[in-house]
């Protein structure tokens, strides 16, 4: 990608980490007293359970070293916006959702550079092998995650009227920011979409579907009620698809690595559709119980 479409990609991120700004408060911090157990499972869900997935299905379908990675930039990318909608709209614990999503955000801002460089190390070729540098990575993300959440979140505290009307525009605009995105990448890399699409198709989804189940079960297996488990399930299978491509294009300067994320993020609606209706179905049964 050139120098603008970097700046735009990196724009995108940042308007969308200031969405989700202006949709936490204080409380959303706190509710770790509230749900500690489910917190901390869905928090080793996300930034344990969700890397080994990954680096297993890279390894299992033996895909392409730059696909490989790619993938395990997407596992150390959990969360984001669009699994806090998804947990609203499939009638999960939309708080706990939240709260899973304000931790990771905060906590992947150490882990990503170390997930991402130990792929670059296993994947690439000796001669090909490149770096992030971990300071100057962990700043740049602080710069692009921290601190619009950090904005938003002071919007939201003192001009709450504002920031909640503002919720649904910015909303639309990174939806649309990141569909050009991606339609951009595609664009870019359209001879090889159809060889991407059947090396990262099934590798994507996989990582999508077998992290939403593990999460799912393991938050059963600790007698969590339905509604955590449906929002834990989500926030483990449903990643930052932004934030992965961002990683990609604007840290590590390589489009390619970009292709699994990008396919990922058309992938993760359909089956984030699939979720929202059986958790509708569920759900209103038990009403009608």
């Amino acid at each position: 990608m050139d120098e603008i479409s970097t700046i735009i990609l990196a724009a995108s991120l940042f308007i969308i980490m200031l969405g989700m700004g202006l949709s936490l408060v204080v409380d959303d911090f706190k509710r770790v007293i509230i749900y500690p157990k489910a917190v901390i499972v869905g928090l080793v869900n996300q930034l344990v359970l969700l890397p080994l997935i990954g680096f297993g299905i890279a390894t299992v379908f033996a895909v392409q070293p730059e696909i490989a990675i790619g993938l395990m930039i997407l596992a150390a990318c959990p969360g984001g916006p669009t699994s806090n909608l998804i947990a609203h709209l499939a009638k999960g614990n939309t708080a706990l959702s939240v709260t899973l999503t304000a931790f990771s955000s905060l906590i992947t801002i150490i882990t990503i550079p170390f997930i991402v460089n130990f792929a670059l190390e296993h994947f690439l070729d000796k001669g090909e092998i490149i770096q992030l540098d971990i300071v100057e990575t962990i700043t740049q993300i602080l710069a692009i995650i921290v601190i619009p959440i950090i904005i938003g979140m002071l919007v939201r505290k003192y001009k709450e009227n504002f920031a909640l009307k503002m919720a649904k525009p910015v909303r639309i605009a990174s939806g649309i920011v990141l569909a050009l995105v991606i339609v951009g990448i595609m664009v870019k890399e359209k001879d090889n979409m159809a060889a991407y699409f059947q090396q990262a198709g099934l590798a994507t989804l996989a990582l999508n579907v077998v992290t939403m189940f593990v999460g799912y079960y393991t938050a059963k297996m600790f007698n969590l009620n339905d509604k955590a488990a449906m929002s834990i399930s989500i926030e483990s299978g449903i990643q930052n698809g932004t934030l992965a491509i961002s990683v990609a294009v604007v840290l590590l300067g390589n489009a390619e690595f970009a292709i699994a994320p990008a396919v990922y993020s058309l992938l993760m609606f359909l089956t984030g559709g699939v979720v929202i209706y059986l958790g509708n179905k569920k759900f209103s049964a038990y009403k009608e119980r």
